[in-house]
């Protein structure tokens, strides 16, 4: 495996194991080739956002929902939020979310 996957928090890596059986199963198939292949899968898989943050597009018979992340030195992945999508744009409130995440992670490091 030539890159590795981290979480923002206990709480998101959660979060994540609890969603719905087919959306956990499409998420750990989508990491399983990040891990492998690096951040950016490509459309329909991932998409990116800009300002160094992506989407990972999860799909099931359950619905649908989004993990945001971004890419740290190292080939290192830091999943940063996730929530289960109930419309066609993303919320604003869970795009901030990311976004103050992803911000922290990266002063942390500088």
């Amino acid at each position: 495996m030539n890159y590795t996957i981290d979480y923002y928090d206990d709480d998101l890596q959660t979060r994540i194991l609890e969603l719905p059986e087919t959306l956990r199963a499409s998420y750990f198939g989508l990491t399983d080739r990040m891990e492998q292949f690096g951040a950016n899968l490509g459309e329909p898989h991932t998409k990116a956002l800009g300002d160094g943050l992506f989407e990972l597009r999860l799909k099931g018979k359950e619905g649908i929902a989004r993990v945001f992340y971004c890419t740290r030195i190292g080939k290192r992945i830091v999943m940063l939020h996730c929530f289960v999508k109930k419309t066609q744009k993303i919320p604003q409130k869970e795009l901030q979310i990311a976004q103050a995440r992803m911000k922290e992670i990266k002063n942390a490091h500088s």
